[in-house]
Parts: C-alpha cells; structure tokens; sequence
C-alpha cells in the first residue's frame, strides 16, 4: 500500500524548505523517518502537535544516516521511547555521541551549539542496527532497507510501498533550492559507490522519492540519471582544479561559482536560496571530493 506521507518542514536556522522530518500514518499508528538536529526539535514536535500528535505517539524512528542534519535529535526521541532504525554502523554512534561531537566541534566550533543543539545519547535497549534488506515492520507498514552508500558510508534509503526515504542519495532539490546540488562531504564521498546506490534505486522502480532536503519527486528515473551525471561532474571539476594546482580557497570559490552557473543554466537564480550556505556549504564538497581523490591516488587509482 502507498502510505500516507505528511512533510513536516523544521525551518532549520530560521529558514523553510531546508530539512525535512517525514510523517507516516499506517493502519496501526505513526512513525518518523528522519528527526532533524537537535536545534530542531521544538519545531518538529509543534509539527507533530499541528497533526494533533505528541511524541509518546511516535512508534519508530528511521534514520537514513547518522549526520547531524538527519539525526542529531534521534537520541532525545529514544530517550522518550521510540524504536530507532539506523545502519548498523551508525547505531553506537547514537548511543555514545561522544565521538561526533568531538569530530563534529573540530569544524564547526563556537557554532555547534547553534547549528546542531542538544546531541543526546540514546539508550541502547531503544536502538535497531539495521542491515541491507532488513524489513521493520511498524504501525502496520514494512519498511524495507536499501543500502545506498556513496555520501556516507552507513546510509540507507528506506522503502515503503511504492515510495521511498532517500536521504542524501539523491542530493538536494526541492524547498528553497530548486535545482540539482551535491552534497559531498568528508571523509566518506565515495564516486563509484554512489553510482552503484544509484543503479540499486533505479533496479526498485519507485513512483516517488522524498528527499530530506526537500520533499516529494515523481520523475525518479530521470532524477537518478540527473545526479549521476552531476556526480561525475563535480567529481571531474574538482579534479581539474587540483590538477591546476590550485589552493583551497581559490578552488572553494571557483566550485561555487560552476555550481551557481549550473542553478542558473536551469532558470533559477542561486542568490534567491536563503540558508543554502547552512545546509550545503561548497568548502565541504570541495574538501569531500579533494579527500576522494587523494585517497584514489594513494591506493594507485
């Protein structure tokens, strides 16, 4: 059965269409996919309360990925709880935090309160590892896992009826980035397995994907040709501004310059997009795809 999906948008840093939390209603209750960051929560249980729902009405959580922007917030839910689903990978960094807030601090210093707030840890007795192909079975639907590595090592999308949670798989569009864009951080940006994620998807024949960052696609086919190509793109530019010899900051500003373009060549204008440098910040692709490849060339690629 097709489920009944409602967008429950968190206004991260003040701005809509950035993140998304998905509400899924089934024959026998309610569950999430995706909570947001800890910065978030307020907003995504008013969301819950707009629905007439409270968090004790939450059965289980699924997770894509581990990265703050999709899960930060996932501790307090199990706290509260609710069953989480996480790649197996991912499910003791939930419970111990401690290690991505360590990492994480080294980036984004006096701003990690602001960015991520309050990163919790879950209790282990509230946490599902979870496997390719493993089916859950909450308020009466199946969802089912589909390994789809490439952005991060440990993601999944997850799949119900004819529709799927994709995560970051299928990049950015959607809210207030209507064009195409690539989020390739470090240390897990990986070309070749991205690809092969992509070839997994397509082989499940969706009527439609929900992006966390933003919302709904019916044209899946076309999009899964669309971000393979935008992959090998941007995986190529970095390449050649590297082979330039390039420093950092020069190939930081001319990634975003060639993206921008790219918003423009399909009609929209990247300056209208408020809070993308939040969600997407081009030094991080930049230095994702730069790592890619410098571990390429250690391994003789």
């Amino acid at each position: 059965m097709t489920p009944r999906v409602e967008i429950l948008d968190l206004h991260y840093q003040g701005h809509p269409g950035l993140i998304a939390s998905f509400l899924i209603s089934g024959p026998h209750g309610h569950v999430l996919v995706e909570s947001g960051p800890g910065s978030t929560l307020a907003s995504l249980v008013a969301a819950l309360d707009s629905h007439g729902l409270e968090p004790h009405d939450i059965h289980t959580l699924f997770l894509t990925h581990i990265h703050f922007d999709h899960a930060g917030s996932a501790g307090w839910w199990a706290q509260q709880g609710v069953r989480v689903c996480v790649h197996r990978v991912g499910a003791p960094h939930l419970i111990d935090p401690s290690k991505l807030i360590k990492s994480a601090s080294r980036i984004y210093g006096d701003q990690m309160e602001t960015l991520w707030g309050d990163i919790v840890p879950a209790p282990a007795a509230s946490v599902r590892a979870v496997e390719d192909g493993d089916v859950i079975e909450a308020a009466g639907l199946e969802f089912r896992a589909i390994y789809t590595p490439g952005h991060a090592g440990h993601h999944h999308a997850w799949r119900v009826g004819d529709v799927a949670f994709v995560g970051d798989s299928m990049g950015i569009r959607g809210g207030v980035i209507p064009w195409l864009d690539l989020p390739a951080p470090p240390p897990e940006f990986q070309r070749e397995l991205w690809k092969e994620s992509l070839d997994k998807l397509r082989a499940e024949r969706l009527e439609t994907i929900y992006r966390t960052h933003f919302g709904p696609r019916a044209d899946v086919a076309e999009e899964i040709d669309r971000i393979e190509k935008l992959i090998d793109e941007s995986t190529e530019k970095v390449k050649s501004m590297l082979d330039e010899g390039l420093e950092r900051d020069e190939m930081i500003a001319r990634y975003g310059e060639w993206m921008n373009g790219r918003a423009r060549d399909e009609g929209f204008d990247p300056g209208k997009a408020e809070g993308e440098d939040k969600l997407n910040p081009r030094d991080m692709s930049v230095d994702g795809i730069t790592r890619y490849w410098k571990k390429k060339a250690e391994a003789g690629g």
